[in-house]
């Protein structure tokens, strides 16, 4: 499969909204543009999936080479594995369903719609990179677009949080690239994942820029203390805006971590693991406390992704390949869920005007779909057996358990406690907003999902559900990619 058309057909379906008329030919470009995505990475799941049956056992599959700037080396190099291609299928799941939900947006729809297929553009590009320059430089193309969806269709203080997001992500992207510059200069001349990896970087310069990648990724995805940007971003995002920033862009941060610093500085992980480790546990700990002091829908589903999060990094962070693997799980499960979250957060406030827990109530009489769809991704994740959550977390916690140390142990039971917590804050959320009495005589009124909101939940619905019931197809397409990170690693 060429790998390039991931990246053809969002930019042509950009090109052609900008020659759309009204909002019936811009949602319906946008959506086609989004289904033939998703079909691109089912068929790269199937090819995939053929190619290794067939005994393909290269460490990565379609690659395409082609020189941009030959001084410096910088080339177009593409290619993916296993975790790379459930990264492009979360990636289309959550960009089909976002362009559903916003299906009603009549405000300068035409670059509404224009940048979330850019965004996908980012996406793609990242998830396919095996060149630092090239993966740095689609890094960089999903910042603007997130800026300008909040800063302009976004509400509350929506100009304070987008330039705080953009800050900070960009100081990540700072020290990302800071870490980028010092491997190519150490490794040869070479931005090659391939080449840096096979010809490895000595000890002294590991532990020296291991911190600048996995701190810059790190902001991304969220980490102790630099996630602040995460609840204003969240709370003033419009809802697809929501979606793709939570289900995709943070998951740019925790794949940056482990394709960049700890399988080409494999050395300097293992010197840092501890602090990774303690981070994360914090970060899990805190995320879930904080959460349970919100009374914002947003900001207790932003505040969760924090704890969630946290859970990709401590799996990281162990070094083991269950963990690995269940980090990995951890991020496409997060995907699909905190984009179920906020997609049905955002049909609640489309209807009610609010998100606050308070001033709402009894919502399943009125709203029997939304508030199923709520109370399912509730469950998803406080880790309900059946569901994406129970996978993964469970995945990470048995990696974690495979370290002897009195501290891996520590941290794996500190984030198995914090299960409960998040038990306590998903209960409140769901009893007080859909069960009970009816908060306001007015709700009365609210209609139920539309078939729009319909289909995008139910997409997202399938992918949870597929994943938490019959989870050993997405474990056996993970797996070889972690073990050869544990290969890195192991130096066998």
């Amino acid at each position: 499969m060429d790998l390039n058309l991931l990246l053809i057909v969002p930019l042509l379906t950009s090109l052609v909204l900008l020659f759309c008329n009204g909002l019936n030919q811009l949602r319906n470009a946008a959506f086609v543009g989004s289904l033939i995505q998703l079909g691109l990475a089912l068929w790269l799941f199937v090819c995939y999936t053929a190619e290794r049956a067939a005994g393909n056992d290269a460490a990565m599959l379609f690659t395409d080479q082609m020189m941009w700037f030959a001084p410096w080396n910088i080339q177009y190099l593409t290619g993916v594995d296993g975790i790379s291609v459930a990264m492009i299928l979360l990636t289309a799941f959550v960009v089909v369903a976002g362009v559903l939900v916003s299906w009603k947006e009549d405000r300068l729809s035409k670059e509404f719609f224009f940048l979330l297929m850019l965004l996908s553009v980012g996406a793609y590009g990242f998830f396919i990179s095996l060149d630092l320059f090239t993966l740095f430089f689609f890094l960089e193309v999903a910042v603007i677009p997130k800026f300008l969806l909040i800063a302009i269709w976004g509400s509350g203080k929506k100009e304070y949080s987008a330039m705080k997001l953009a800050l900070m992500l960009m100081g990540g992207s700072a020290l990302v690239f800071v870490a980028l510059a010092g491997i190519y200069f150490n490794a040869g001349g070479t931005f090659s994942f391939t080449e840096i990896a096979a010809a490895g970087i000595p000890e002294s310069v590991q532990n020296y820029f291991f911190p600048f990648a996995f701190i810059g990724f790190g902001i991304f995805t969220a980490i102790f203390p630099f996630h602040t940007w995460v609840p204003d971003g969240h709370s003033s995002a419009p809802t697809a805006a929501s979606m793709f920033l939570a289900g995709i862009s943070m998951k740019l941060g925790g794949y940056g971590c482990l394709r960049m610093a700890v399988t080409l500085m494999p050395e300097g992980a293992e010197t840092y693991s501890m602090w990774i480790i303690g981070l994360s546990a914090v970060a899990i700990i805190y995320g879930a406390f904080a959460t349970m002091m919100q009374t914002d829908l947003k900001y207790i589903n932003a505040y969760s992704s924090v704890s969630h999060c946290g859970f990709v990094l401590l799996g990281i962070g162990m070094l083991t390949k269950t963990a690995i693997t269940g980090a990995v799980l951890q991020m496409v499960s997060h995907g699909l869920m905190t984009a179920l979250f906020f997609g049905a957060i955002g049909m609640i406030y489309a209807r009610t005007h609010t998100r606050d827990i308070k001033a709402m109530g009894g919502l399943l009489k009125v709203m029997p779909f939304i508030s199923t769809v709520f109370v399912i991704a509730g469950l998803c994740s406080l880790g309900l057996p059946g569901f994406s959550g129970f996978v993964a977390e469970m995945t990470i916690f048995m990696g974690a358990w495979e370290n002897p140390g009195a501290w891996y142990k520590a941290a794996t039971i500190a984030g198995c406690a914090s299960i409960v917590v998040t038990a306590v804050y998903i209960l409140r959320a769901s009893g007080k907003v859909i069960m009970g009495p009816m908060a306001n005589d007015e709700h009365l009124k609210l209609p139920d999902a539309t078939w729009n909101e319909k289909l995008a939940a139910g997409l997202l619905l399938a992918g949870i559900v597929a994943m938490g019931v019959a989870p050993f197809w997405l474990y056996d397409l993970i797996e070889p990619g972690s073990a050869a990170i544990m290969k890195q690693l192991t130096g066998m």
